[in-house]
């Protein structure tokens, strides 16, 4: 069978991430959702997005196709449903699609003249920006279960202080010593060729993925997600990294979501409560205005190739957008949208050849090709949230 990863109406809502990649390449927990599909059904997939994604993520459409909607994390009763499915059949959970079977004849796909499967289980879904942390405590457990079982860790080594040791996975190649580990209060899986420098102190859940690291004393509170390449210092706390950004030094980082070849400067910090203890709000790039979250603690959303400067300071939900550059004395606005350049005192724009330069220069360094498709890419990023800077 093949299967087929759509964005569903989620993506939006989970925008600045989505700017550069589908929904199904988005991490939550220990892999991205792309990857529990993948793993759990034994098959590759391709992807269903916006068309100018489309030449790095495209869609292979065969004879036989299941539609998965991304924003729909599997589990072993879904995973088993979707992989029954049989012609003119379709998966729902309330009013929301979660699979459906198509034909390459089919030239539309009408839900009426379907047979309908009910899934009323609970599951995890990944609909807003802040569902990235808030649920990555679930994600984590339900991916070390999985990537686990039958499994043996590497061994611990002697020097390290640990807590809840059956809890515990360590793969090949990962370096540790003299580290304190708690996972006590939930797993903690520290991946391929992964490290953590002497003196830092962990508490679960917590994913250190494939080639990350974790600096020097740093100190780590659950549920945290470190992506691959991505590195690690100061206080961070129930947060996520996608792969390849850098947040290496003291400062704090908490109940937030840096997206890839993100860099935070060294003692920088963002709020993740405000000071009358209010529910946060986030900007909405459907609404163009700011919308209730629910939740009390919520930190920085910051998308793909962002950075910041030395002791800059993030106000409690703020939205960074993709490839912006701040820095400066002060609190910038709490949304700054894609090519911005500045901070506090103001923004200009941050023009595609001197971001590209800087894109190119970062990922040259990890041995990654800043190739045309990536250009393109943020060239449609660019245009697409002039409306939002002031140029």
């Amino acid at each position: 069978m093949n299967y087929i990863l759509f964005d569903g109406p989620s993506r939006n809502a989970l925008l600045p991430f989505t700017f550069t990649r589908p929904v199904a390449d988005i991490l939550i927990g220990i892999m991205t959702i792309r990857q529990k599909w993948e793993m759990r059904l034994g098959s590759t997939t391709t992807t269903l997005t916006e068309e100018y994604l489309s030449e790095k993520f495209p869609m292979v459409e065969l004879e036989e196709n299941v539609m998965i909607n991304a924003s729909f994390l599997p589990n072993d009763i879904l995973v088993e449903m979707v992989s029954n499915l049989e012609s003119n059949q379709a998966i729902f959970k309330g009013d929301e699609v979660i699979a459906f079977y198509t034909n390459d004849e089919q030239e539309e796909v009408d839900f009426d003249t379907y047979e309908i499967l009910e899934y009323n289980e609970d599951c995890l879904t990944v609909e807003h920006t802040w569902d990235i942390f808030s649920k990555n405590d679930a994600a984590i457990r339900e991916d070390f279960e999985f990537l686990t079982e039958d499994r043996k860790s590497q061994p611990i080594p002697k020097s390290v202080n640990v807590i809840a040791p059956e809890n515990i996975f360590i793969e090949e190649g990962a370096k540790l010593e003299f580290v304190t580990l708690n996972a006590s209060m939930g797993p903690i899986y520290i991946g391929k060729d992964a490290e953590i420098m002497e003196g830092s102190v962990i508490r679960g859940p917590f994913a250190l993925c494939e080639n990350a690291v974790v600096k020097m004393a740093a100190k780590v509170y659950g549920a945290t997600t470190v992506g691959p390449h991505s590195r690690i210092g100061g206080e961070v706390n129930n947060s996520v990294l996608f792969g390849y950004s850098n947040k290496g030094h003291d400062g704090f980082l908490g109940n937030s979501v840096l997206g890839e070849w993100c860099n935070i400067g060294a003692d920088s910090n963002n709020s993740n409560l405000k000071n009358n203890y209010e529910e946060v709000k986030l900007w909405s790039y459907e609404t163009e205005g700011f919308a209730k979250t629910g939740l009390q603690f919520c930190g920085l959303m910051m998308g793909d190739h962002s950075k910041c400067g030395i002791n800059t300071m993030f106000n409690t939900g703020t939205v960074v957008g993709v490839s912006a550059n701040i820095f400066g004395s002060g609190f910038p606005r709490n949304f700054v949208p894609s090519f911005s350049w500045g901070g506090a005192s103001g923004f200009t724009t941050y023009i595609t050849k001197k971001a590209f330069e800087t894109a190119r220069l970062v990922m040259s360094r990890r041995n990654v090709d800043f190739d045309d498709r990536e250009a393109a890419i943020l060239e449609h990023v660019f245009e697409e949230s002039k409306k939002w800077r002031k140029e």
